[in-house]
């Protein structure tokens, strides 16, 4: 996700740092079995503007069917009599230990739905013992997180037209010790997502008697509102001082991404930035063999969760052939459309390192940890179910033939 629209004005900057869910949200969180039952609580607890800020993607949402549709299409061709009385989920991802094959990818502004989000579900990647990426236009600092969180911690950057606005972030995610740096270049302009605009839910904000109406049936989430304030866009706040509210905030940023940003620029960023660098937004496997070439550690394969070009192929079907470009010379990753610890394996047999997670831990904020325990479960269930004892066992063998 990229840019973020706005419903009030500023608050004071929190000082609170947990996501604090009340013993009621904790207890009915429990009662999710799947990924399906937080996106239904998400729906019930929050205004329908910000749902569908959360859930919806671009102009008739095509690519964002089609990547739960990828993940479907996979057939998988189990083994049996194989002695999966304990599996092992652990597997290197950027080069080092993940208790699964799955980190979180970035979202941003995941705390206009629930108060300190950002860092919830941070802290909820660290206990679970997977990475976890802040994304530029998170609701919590780069500081904030590496202070409070723990864990692996990548950062997600944009990129702005005026080179010193990149540089500041890249330089404060160097100095807090960020283990890679995530360069999104799927997003030289936003994407049309018309639900924002049918709800009235667009920068820059203006009250509307839809838009109020719609926070007024939602009570939980306005005491919430009224209790914490408003976030604020913590990582880009300083880059607008005179703006009055994160509406403001976030037009002010958003409308200087660089859309010439090409080749000669990222392989400069390559050469500054001195720890792991993930691309974010390849399907294409001759763009995957360039970045190889210019010591890209890993590639993650994305349409942005559908969010910006209607009509771009699936992350899931875009994969083999990314996969046959990398060579063995840099990661692969893939994202959209995750929602089962059986994708997980999916996309390992498909010769991916992992999945990363959108939607499905921005829907189950409020229990982080709940939405990847229950990924977890279905994982290891999964792999039992397919014969398979540790990561390294799953493989295009797994796959039942194309029809």
């Amino acid at each position: 996700m990229n840019t973020v629209s706005d419903i009030g004005g500023i608050a004071a900057e929190t000082a609170k740092s947990s996501c604090p869910g009340s013993w009621w949200a904790r207890r009915r969180v429990r009662r999710a079995w799947n990924i399906g039952d937080l996106r239904a609580m998400a729906k019930r607890r929050l205004p329908r503007a910000i749902f569908d800020f959360f859930d919806g993607a671009a102009e008739d949402e095509i690519s964002l069917r089609e990547n739960r549709a990828a993940f479907e299409r996979v057939r998988l061709l189990p083994k049996t009599l194989t002695g999966v009385e304990r599996v092992d989920t652990a597997t290197t991802l950027l080069g080092a230990r993940s208790k699964m094959p799955i980190a979180v990818g970035p979202t941003g502004g995941i705390g206009f739905g629930w108060p300190f989000a950002d860092v919830g579900v941070a802290r909820a990647a660290a206990a679970a013992g997977i990475p976890y990426t802040l994304s530029t236009m998170a609701t919590a600092s780069i500081e904030r997180i590496a202070r409070e969180a723990g864990g692996r911690l990548w950062f997600q950057i944009y990129i702005f037209r005026d080179p010193k606005m990149t540089a500041e972030l890249v330089d404060r995610a160097k100095q807090f010790g960020y283990e890679a740096l995530m360069v999104t270049v799927d997003v030289p302009v936003g994407g049309k997502r018309e639900r924002d605009f049918y709800n009235d839910f667009a920068i820059r904000f203006e009250f509307t008697p839809r838009n109020v109406l719609d926070f007024a049936t939602r009570p939980l989430w306005c005491l919430d509102v009224l209790r914490h304030g408003m976030p604020v866009l913590e990582n880009v706040a300083g880059f607008a001082p005179e703006a009055k509210s994160t509406a403001e905030i976030a037009s002010s940023v958003g409308q200087y991404w660089n859309a010439d940003f090409g080749w000669d620029d990222l392989k400069a960023m390559r050469d500054r930035w001195p720890g792991k660098m993930l691309v974010k937004g390849t399907l294409r496997a001759d763009e995957a063999a360039r970045l190889a070439g210019i010591g890209v550690d890993a590639v993650v394969v994305s349409n942005h969760g559908g969010r910006q070009l209607d009509g771009a192929v699936a992350g899931m079907d875009a994969l083999p052939p990314i996969v046959r470009a990398a060579k063995g010379k840099m990661g692969v990753l893939v994202d959209g459309g995750v929602r089962r610890g059986v994708d997980a394996i999916k996309a390992v047999a498909l010769g991916a390192e992992g999945v990363m997670l959108g939607r499905a831990t921005l829907f189950g904020a409020v229990g982080a940890r709940r939405a990847i325990e229950i990924l977890r479960d279905e994982l290891v269930r999964s792999m039992q179910l397919s014969g398979v004892r540790s990561i390294a066992e799953i493989g295009p063998d797994l796959l039942a033939p194309s029809a």
